[in-house]
């Protein structure tokens, strides 16, 4: 098998770290791209991977994602992740989070972690009383502001979708705009009500089809099977589950002139959003218009670090700064003649000192 450090996903990580718990059970990948900005700082994912070499690529994927979004989000962090191999025959315990928080401490705060995929506000102040690296903690700061990042992601995600509404269909309302969302957790279902607000037409699905079905009944929407949402033919595609579902099959599938969804690495590939562009597909890259999330928690992190009081003002403000970010790249992927997934890159790299 070819080595990890030789694949294009290691992308010159710094860090690597495989932890391994017999007592608890507890299996995990910490990656750590770049601390150029800051300590490596990304959520850990808690997920059951078939294959360890997919756990491996989802964290280095996911890290060198952090080290982007981190950076095009203006926040003083570097990009980091950490996935728990979840062992089918075991649920999660109190002793494997113990075992965790113990590993991040190891780490001497090289890395920070927080919510993912898998995990929640409950295992967040388990690890925390293992570690002090650690945030999205529950009732943090003024208030009981904190907590899930959640909320922050979805409302980021929406101001996008506006934007990209604006620029992509060129209407300044989302009335009756039809948005397909691929994934009704969290962050897809806060996206949904917002849409739904504002006069959306909604077509939800998600691998939960009770869940898709209520909030669609909810909302005023149809609920479609998973597999089936990248075939709907409409304004928006949202994709706000799991990664990589913008590869050469689902490109030929999809029926929207706009992508704008809450997922992390949606591009299966680098040349997918190539492909995306060619077709006159407007994009927005992920890891700018989902950084709600990780502003959020980090704004919490560093008040509690510096011992002041968190400005959940100055947070809902720097989530807005998302719309102005990604209309700035569109406009310059425009005059470039750019893919805007090329130009994020491009800007993201600069930040971290490898443009």
């Amino acid at each position: 098998m070819t080595a990890f450090w030789t694949t294009p996903d290691f992308d010159e990580h710094e860090r690597v770290e495989l932890v391994h718990d017999c007592a608890s059970g507890l299996t995990a990948i910490v990656a750590i791209h770049s601390s150029h900005l800051g300590p490596g700082a990304g959520g850990t994912r808690f997920w059951h991977y078939p294959d360890p070499a997919m756990a491996m690529r989802d964290a280095l994927r996911l890290s060198r994602g952090m080290s982007y979004k981190n950076a095009m989000a203006g926040l003083p962090m570097g990009g980091g992740k950490a996935v728990i191999l979840a062992n089918a025959a075991r649920d999660k315990t109190p002793a494997m989070m113990a075992a965790f928080g113990d590993a991040i401490e190891a780490l001497r705060g090289a890395y920070v972690t927080a919510e993912d995929v898998g995990m929640s506000e409950a295992d967040m102040a388990a690890i925390a009383a293992r570690t002090s690296y650690v945030t999205g903690l529950p009732a943090a700061g003024a208030g009981g502001k904190g907590g899930d990042p959640g909320p922050h992601t979805s409302r980021g995600v929406f101001l996008g979708v506006k934007e990209a509404v604006r620029v992509g269909l060129g209407k300044d309302s989302l009335a009756g705009v039809h948005v397909a969302v691929q994934g009704t957790g969290s962050v897809g279902g806060g996206l949904a009500r917002h849409l739904a607000a504002e006069g959306a037409r909604l077509t939800l699905a998600d691998v939960d089809e009770a869940r898709a079905a209520k909030l669609a009944a909810e909302l005023g929407g149809v609920a479609v099977p998973a597999d089936a949402i990248m075939d709907t033919e409409c304004d928006v595609f949202s994709p706000c589950a799991l990664g990589a579902i913008l590869d050469d099959e689902g490109i030929e599938r999809l029926r929207a002139p706009v992508v704008a969804g809450g997922a992390n690495n949606q591009l299966a590939r680098a040349e997918h959003g190539d492909i995306l562009a060619g077709r006159g597909v407007l994009y927005a890259p992920d890891y700018v218009i989902n950084a709600g999330g990780i502003i959020a928690v980090t704004h919490e992190y560093l008040a509690r670090r510096d011992g002041t009081v968190l400005d959940i003002g100055k947070t809902h403000a720097a989530v807005d700064a998302i719309r102005g970010r990604l209309a700035r790249i569109w406009e310059t992927a425009r005059a470039e003649g750019s893919a805007p997934s090329r130009v994020a890159d491009a800007m993201a790299q600069r930040l971290i000192g490898r443009g």
